[in-house]
């Protein structure tokens, strides 16, 4: 009897010795394998990776409008140590599997076939996104260690609309990351926080804060399709449009051509995904002589009644400066200057002012600063000419618009402040944040004068009139400037300002037509462009009629 419990005992020693090795070689010597093995298991299923929040629209009735989202991608996975148990098994080849694979996913035969003899992974990417012929070629196939699984991903339901001001979701590294737009301004709470592994406790990732925004969808998708058509009408280089609400700054839409589509952006090119509204500089033209009246208007230099008389030429500095019809006006009040877009007008209207005076105004209108909206890579223009060289040349063509540069951003900003009683207010995107005065720029009786002369200039052209309101607006046409050999080339840049009704505005609209084939004045395409805009916001917000006599 004492030999067989002295037996029993000796194979229970035995068994549990082998049962301690086993757990030591699990839990030790093959544990870093079996954790990172886990770790790919939890990130392919998607239990640690957060979910990025969503961004959202608006519209007029204050309902979501989702224009970022997360959606569910089907992705093609490989698990390269069933794959090599199936090789020795002779049940397949690496070779054939990665031919195979390469025909359906279209990806290079030979990098896959690195890929999946990489015995360390078990769960790799082999395409994101696939589609449904690709997901059924291979359902069909059964291929060992290949499957099909689901991914959550960006999804861009309005696809290219907005998609400069949106950016996009990166997935070249091995976590999502924004590229351009608010995805990477705002990436810090759309993110999310990853998950974690301790042990056998998983906790999984949290999810993004959403972000709603000011842009009104129905507007943006108006604007974007007025401009897509005004520079495929006038086979421009591209183009840009902002809307605004000029007493908060909030933006009502925002958009530049060409653009690209969020859902496919590796298809597009890489300029495509900068927004040219806040990180492209232009000189502006004719619609800068607001702002030189204006200034001259707060100053008490001149009146929308002061005179002078139009030659159709002066020479300052010893350069000539023409009026862009080549004609000679006689007497002019400040008032037809602007109606006239007389560049002979703006020139008198700052020597009124005083060159030191009128640089100063254009510090405080914000020329010399960024806007501060809740965007990245927002870039400042220059008044460099009227810094460095101070003749008096200079300051005579900046008066309108020429030799200065800004962003359609400050500019719009700029002339919101004449829309709004003179305070400028800082623009923003962000639904979440509140409306901020950055200053009082000019008075509110100067603002209620260059209001009137801009309402003039649009009834006596009558472009951008619209029955039933007072319409406040300016046009310009700028020379491109020639940066290679210097002086400008024959290329012109179109773009106009206006905001209805004028004495209580809505909104305020730029829109920029960048080199328009045949260089054709502003008045024959923007200012349609602006009209047509003008009038489905006031029809959208139901805004009544201001001015029942016109």
């Amino acid at each position: 009897m004492g030999f067989r419990i002295a037996i029993v005992t000796i194979l229970a020693s035995i068994l549990y010795a082998i049962l301690i090795l086993n757990v030591y070689n699990i839990q030790v010597v093959r544990g870093g394998n079996y954790k990172v093995q886990a770790e790919q298991f939890y990130e392919m299923t998607g239990i640690l990776a957060p979910e990025r929040g969503n961004i959202y629209f608006t519209d007029r009735d204050g309902a979501d409008v989702p224009a970022a989202i997360t959606k569910e991608y089907p992705i093609i996975v490989a698990n390269p140590a069933e794959i090599a148990k199936a090789e020795q098994q002779e049940k397949i080849s690496v070779f054939g599997l990665a031919e195979t694979l390469a025909s359906v996913t279209g990806r290079n035969s030979d990098d896959l076939k690195k890929t999946l003899s990489d015995k360390s992974g078990t769960y790799v990417p082999i395409l994101r996104k696939a589609s449904t012929d690709q997901v059924n070629a291979l359902n069909l196939q059964q291929l060992p260690g290949i499957s099909v699984g689901q991914e959550k991903l960006r999804y861009y339901p309005l696809g290219s609309i907005a998609s400069q001001l949106l950016g996009f979701v990166s997935l070249d590294q091995s976590d999502p990351v924004g590229k351009y737009g608010l995805e990477v301004y705002y990436n810090g709470i759309l993110a999310g926080a990853p998950g974690a592994t301790e042990g056998d406790k998983v906790t999984p990732g949290k999810k993004g804060d959403d972000l709603r925004l000011t842009i009104d969808a129905n507007i943006q998708n108006h604007a974007e399709s007025v401009l897509d058509t005004l520079v495929r009408d006038y086979k421009g280089s591209g183009g840009t449009v902002i809307v605004e609400d000029p007493k908060t700054g909030k933006i009502l839409a925002m958009a530049g051509t060409p653009s690209f589509d969020p859902n496919n952006y590796s298809g597009s090119d890489v300029k495509n995904f900068m927004n040219p509204t806040v990180q492209a500089v232009y000189e502006p033209g004719s619609i800068f002589k607001v702002i030189t009246m204006a200034s001259a208007l707060d100053a008490g230099a001149v009146t929308p009644d002061t005179t002078y008389v139009d030659t159709g030429s002066i020479t300052v500095s010893g350069k000539t400066i023409k009026n862009w019809d080549l004609k000679a006006h006689g007497k002019m009040t400040m008032t037809e200057v602007i109606e006239n877009s007389l560049n002979t007008g703006a020139s008198f209207a700052e020597r009124e002012l005083g060159n030191d005076a009128f640089y100063d105004y254009l510090v405080k209108f914000g020329f010399k600063e960024k806007t501060g909206v809740d965007l990245p890579g927002e870039v400042v223009g220059s008044l460099l000419p009227l810094e460095k060289n101070k003749r008096d040349i200079n300051f005579a063509t900046a008066s309108f618009g020429q030799g200065i540069s800004a962003t359609p951003i400050r500019l719009l900003e700029s002339l919101s402040a004449v829309a709004n009683g003179g305070v400028m207010m800082q623009p923003y995107v962000n639904a979440g944040l509140s409306p901020r005065a950055v200053r009082r720029v000019i008075s509110e009786e100067a603002s209620r004068q260059m209001v009137g002369m801009m309402v003039a200039a649009v009834d006596r052209a009558q472009l951008a009139h619209i029955n039933g309101f007072t319409v406040a607006g300016k046009t310009g046409t700028a020379q491109v400037p020639d940066l290679s050999r210097g002086g400008y080339t024959d290329k012109v840049i179109d773009s106009y300002v206006g905001f209805a009704p004028a004495y209580n505005p809505r909104f305020i609209v730029l829109i920029k037509l960048d080199e328009p084939a045949g260089a054709p004045l502003a008045g024959m395409t923007v200012v349609p462009a602006f009209r047509d805009i003008a009038d489905f916001i006031l029809n959208y917000y139901n805004v009544p009629p201001d001015n029942v006599k016109n």
